[in-house]
């Protein structure tokens, strides 16, 4: 029994070492060739919804995609924002500037000025993301499978310029009992002008 138990502690080790190595690798491979990839070719407008910097909802219209090639944003980047909004990295929980914010406010694309969400559906998640229980307008934003790191997840990306902003998750609050979950580095807060 003594023997069988640390096989297992061995090959538990194992296990999670390799893991840890394939991310490793897999994360380095992706940020290898970052300036070496061109912009993507035009593709066809997208409909968003126009917001003003206090919230006010103005007009759907139709706007082109922002392409630009990975050169050109890590010019416009800082470089953790290059990481997370064009290659899907991650911020660590409660290191970003909004995880705690709680002033009111819109907030907008960093890659784009998109507007993606707005305070009033923000809620504190204790996950150490900035989390809201919905997008500002739905056409904003697009959902799709993520299927990096061997598990299943919902990304979601700003409609306009496909930024990566974080992931959707269905254990969120009431009204929609969804929780999109966020990284601050991918957002840029515009606070209500006080009255």
């Amino acid at each position: 029994m003594n023997d069988l138990t640390r096989r297992g502690f061995i090959f538990t080790g194992a296990t999670i070492g390799a893991y840890g190595l394939l991310i490793g690798v897999q994360r380095a491979c992706r940020f290898a060739l970052a300036d070496d990839k061109p912009a993507k070719a035009a593709t066809a407008p997208v409909q968003i919804v126009k917001f003003a910097d206090d919230g006010t909802r103005l007009r759907v219209e139709s706007a082109a995609k922002v392409t630009k090639s990975d050169a050109e944003w890590r010019r416009s980047l800082s470089s953790d924002e290059f990481d997370v909004t064009r290659k899907a990295d991650t911020e660590r929980a409660f290191s970003g500037a909004y995880y705690n914010n709680h002033e009111p406010g819109l907030y907008r694309c960093v890659c784009c000025g998109n507007a993606l969400f707005s305070s009033e559906t923000k809620f504190d998640s204790g996950t150490g993301w900035p989390s809201f229980w919905a997008p500002v307008a739905r056409e904003n934003v697009v959902t799709k499978i993520d299927l990096s790191f061997g598990m299943r997840r919902d990304e979601v990306t700003c409609v306009l310029c496909e930024a990566h902003l974080g992931h959707v998750f269905d254990d969120g609050p009431k009204p929609t009992g969804l929780r999109y979950c966020m990284n601050s580095l991918a957002l840029r807060f515009i606070p209500r002008a006080k009255s």
